[in-house]
């Protein structure tokens, strides 16, 4: 295909943006929220900056540091963030901070990353190190939570607590001990530690089902931890998880349309649909991995095949303005309150599909950025 359409449409996305009002964050847009510091905008604005790197073109930057320059005040206070939540999600974005501070020496973006590590060190923990994902998810892991925090962890160990990678493997190698299904090779999507959650098993603790986005989401962490870590033997560890967790996902890939289930494992069940995000994240991460040399080269195809088989199936559009398509916009697990969040099959094919959310636009980007490096 002509990949050069997607650099028109990355244009489009950041041309048709402002700060307040971002095009791809879409809840905030069906909800009519606020706009306020979020994960959504975090998955674009480390996208972005991964086109920046490789291209050069100084347009990205300014953009990035323009929309964070909004959310992010010279004292080092973030609009709408809120550290007593202790919500994992809101450490994501910050991810770009470290980038900002050394491209512009901008101090407010220094005071912003301290402010964010101040609530890692008072998050919430299992007994065994891992964080709760929210406040409101009292000893509950997620698999998104460890994209969302611990690749900024990963970066503030590096640059500025001396290289002790130690609790970011820690918790890394926890979910894959106690989340990850040796016979299926995959990860579910949550683990209550207490074992009291509505939708947790009562012997393991453990979610129903394994949703695509989850993990992705993991994967991605996985790898982007791995490229920031510099003690070996960490490395070492967290690589060998990873060349595990990409194997064991290769089997699931849609023979036909080359990309993977909203629900991995239950391919062609009545419902279940190809899903853009979590394809996109998987297929960054092989493409990554490969290049990275912690797996195999010839994943690089196979992650080229699986950003292949999104384009064909979900990028398209009409007047000139293309669209990705077959997002999932949210997925979770409970709170009490709200039990349809129950981690079922039938809940997680239940959630609505949308175009060019973040959650799919962001990774796709990413996925981008290393197809560049192999075409």
């Amino acid at each position: 295909m002509d990949y050069s359409v997607i650099d028109r449409y990355i244009d489009r996305l950041i041309e048709d943006t402002k700060p307040e009002a971002p095009i791809w964050n879409i809840e905030n847009i069906r909800h009519g929220k606020a706009p306020g510091w979020n994960y959504i905008d975090g998955c674009m604005m480390t996208s972005l900056y991964s086109i920046y790197q490789s291209t050069g073109d100084k347009k990205y930057l300014d953009f990035i540091e323009n929309f964070v320059d909004y959310y992010v005040f010279d004292d080092g206070t973030i609009r709408g963030y809120e550290l007593e939540t202790y919500n994992l999600d809101n450490i994501n974005e910050g991810r770009i901070l470290f980038d900002l501070y050394r491209e512009t020496g901008k101090e407010k973006y220094n005071k912003a990353i301290e402010l964010l590590h101040r609530q890692l060190e008072g998050q919430p923990r299992i007994a065994i190190g891992n964080f709760w994902h929210k406040k409101i998810y009292p000893n509950q892991v997620w698999l998104d939570g460890l994209y969302m925090a611990q690749v900024f962890s990963t970066r503030y160990a590096g640059e500025r607590a001396g290289g002790d990678y130690s609790d970011v493997v820690n918790q890394f190698t926890n979910v894959y001990e106690h989340m990850y299904d040796k016979n299926k090779r995959l990860y579910y999507h949550g683990w209550d530690y207490s074992k009291q959650a509505f939708w947790a098993d009562k012997d393991t603790g453990l979610s129903k089902s394994f949703w695509l986005r989850a993990d992705g989401w993991y994967t991605v962490g996985l790898v982007d931890a791995i490229s920031y870590i510099t003690d070996e033997q960490a490395k070492a560890k967290l690589s060998q998880i990873f060349r595990t967790t990409i194997e064991g996902l290769e089997q699931y890939i849609d023979p036909v349309g080359h990309m993977f289930y909203q629900v991995i494992d239950q391919g062609g069940r009545e419902g279940n649909y190809l899903e853009t995000s979590g394809s996109a994240m998987i297929s960054y991460a092989m493409m990554k991995g490969a290049r990275l040399g912690i797996i195999d080269k010839r994943f690089a195809q196979v992650g080229k095949q699986v950003f292949d088989g999104i384009c064909a199936k979900y990028l398209g559009g009409s007047g000139g303005k293309l669209n990705l398509g077959g997002i999932c916009l949210v997925a979770g697990l409970g709170p009490e309150n709200n039990r349809r969040r129950d981690g079922t099959f039938e809940y997680y094919i239940s959630e609505p599909v949308v175009e060019n959310d973040a959650k799919g636009t962001g990774p796709f980007v990413m996925a981008y950025t290393e197809l560049k490096r192999i075409i």
